[in-house]
């Protein structure tokens, strides 16, 4: 019965389809009139559609555009006008429709980016890309003219990669923006900057970036491979990139790298990295990423080289005890008492008396409880969000432990690890760490310290498959390039560290001309 109405319903959708396709032709005609008709029809005549008509001298033009797309100065001041400007100059002429096209391009209209196309495709896409369009009786081409100035964000801080010391600039939803942020700081002539169109319905603008001479050219073939097998309708945001592209879509761990400073952007495309900007959103990709980038931070460089190398020693035994602390302390309570020192396992016996529930209920809930606070504080406005945080995870942990149901110890180890995880400087790999955390929390209230062994050994064989655009995702740690080294756990010195990354392969590896 479904499947007939289904079937019934599909009829009367291609019916009409085939109804509007007998009113409408998808290519440009030589009469003006026909082809504003084909526009509204295709458009289903929208209220923002702007359709001026204008008569100069001997010819009958169109100005056609999307109300708040453009830029109304430069369509008023520079394409009207100066149309208009020419009606007495135009008045008794004869001039063919190649040399009238080239009067308006060369002598008429004052706008630098300007083409001429000849399909209604093209039309459509310019107008609903912010372009204006030119139209002229007589004529099945048309002129398509730059005014792309819709409303858009002002430069601001990154809120998601605050640093103390660094740029303040972030970059916007506008890609022209993004790409000029980019230029300015990376004066190189070989920068260069390949656009494509994603999205069957959506058509957004996408932008590969890289530094020829720099860039392995298989890293980068790869990478537009991707990109340019890209299939679905919308491409709204560079999540929807960095799936597509990911080489394994069942690991935990991200294999792109996304980031909202422009800075961080520049010192990967000088590592031989590619990055990829999409129109609509200001979180650029980096590709590929390694395990150890995860863990670096910009502001690495900006301070002197023991300040960094303790900063990012800090961020590695941050994640270790994000990861590891609530399963430890699961199993050394349950299975391992013995390996704890004597006072301190009389002190935790104390705290846990009268909690009626297991060790490893006890920390689900409490990490469940963290989670959800995280997530309100994060959904909340931003007045209020902080203050739901902080003072909600104090409220509940006060009473949980007033009654009886968790021990007070396990607070401190939930607060700990979540103080933890807001050390780790990519937001998506510090969500991976927050996943395997129950899983080690499972294993370690089933088996113990096997379990957890267990599970870390698994992780680290699926680290060690994983690549990210066909680079090991554990290098330099394996396998091991040890002149990358410098710059890893410990950062070296700006004055050694000469050499790009060796496992990059980059075509130009020398940073410095200063020899080791």
């Amino acid at each position: 019965m479904f499947g007939l109405f289904r079937r019934k319903v599909q009829r009367q959708q291609q019916h009409s389809y085939e109804k509007k396709a007998e009113n409408f032709s998808p290519i440009l005609v030589s009469n003006l009139e026909k082809n504003i008709d084909n526009i509204e029809k295709m458009l289903a005549s929208p209220s923002d559609l702007v359709i001026r008509k204008l008569t100069i001298g001997e010819y009958k033009l169109a100005i056609v555009n999307f109300d708040g797309l453009v830029d109304k100065d430069s369509v008023n001041n520079f394409i009207i006008k100066n149309l208009q400007s020419q009606t007495n100059k135009l008045s008794g002429t004869n001039l063919n429709y190649e040399e009238l096209i080239a009067f308006f391009k060369n002598e008429t209209l004052s706008v630098a980016e300007m083409k001429i196309s000849d399909t209604l495709d093209d039309l459509s896409l310019a107008i609903l890309s912010g372009d204006t369009v030119l139209m002229i009786d007589g004529l099945d081409q048309i002129l398509i003219i730059g005014t792309k100035g819709w409303a858009s964000r002002g430069v601001e801080e990154p809120i998601t990669e605050a640093l103390v010391r660094g740029p303040r600039d972030g970059f916007t939803e506008n890609i022209r923006t993004n790409t000029v942020h980019l230029r300015r700081r990376v004066k190189d002539p070989n920068l260069r900057f390949e656009s494509y169109k994603v999205g069957r319905r959506s058509k957004n603008d996408l932008v590969i970036s890289y530094i020829d001479g720099i860039i392995h050219p298989q890293i980068l073939e790869e990478v537009k491979r991707r990109v340019k097998t890209l299939d679905m309708d919308d491409v709204l945001e560079t999540g929807y990139v960095e799936q597509w592209i990911e080489d394994n879509f069942l690991s935990p761990f991200p294999q792109v790298q996304n980031t909202e400073r422009p800075d961080k952007v520049a010192a990967a495309l000088m590592q031989g990295k590619v990055a990829i900007f999409l129109d609509g959103t200001p979180f650029v990709l980096l590709a590929p990423l390694t395990f150890a980038e995860t863990l670096q931070s910009p502001e690495d460089y900006y301070e002197r080289w023991y300040i960094g190398s303790l900063i990012r020693v800090l961020r590695y035994f941050c994640a270790f005890v994000a990861l590891f602390l609530p399963s430890l302390y699961v199993a050394l309570v349950s299975f391992h008492p013995g390996m704890i020192p004597s006072k301190l396992a009389f002190s935790i016996a104390a705290t846990r008396e009268g909690v009626p529930f297991p060790s490893l209920f006890e920390a689900i809930f409490m990490e469940v409880t963290m989670e959800i606070l995280r997530e309100a504080g994060i959904r909340l406005p931003k007045p209020i969000g902080q203050t739901v945080g902080i003072v909600g995870g104090l409220v509940i942990g006060e009473a949980a432990v007033s009654a009886g149901i968790v021990s007070p110890i396990m607070v401190i180890v939930v607060a700990v690890t979540a103080i933890s995880t807001f050390v780790i400087p990519s937001y998506s790999f510090a969500i991976s760490i927050r996943m395997l955390r129950f899983a080690f929390l499972v294993v370690a209230g089933v088996f113990g310290f096997y379990g957890i062994i267990l599970t870390y050994i698994m992780i680290n064989i699926h680290m060690a498959n994983l690549k990210s655009i066909g680079v090991p995702y554990t290098v330099p740690f394996a396998p091991s390039f040890y002149k990358d080294w410098k710059d890893l756990v410990f950062r070296a010195p700006l004055t050694f560290l000469t050499k790009r990354p060796v496992h990059m392969e980059t075509v130009d590896d020398k940073r410095m001309n200063k020899e080791e």
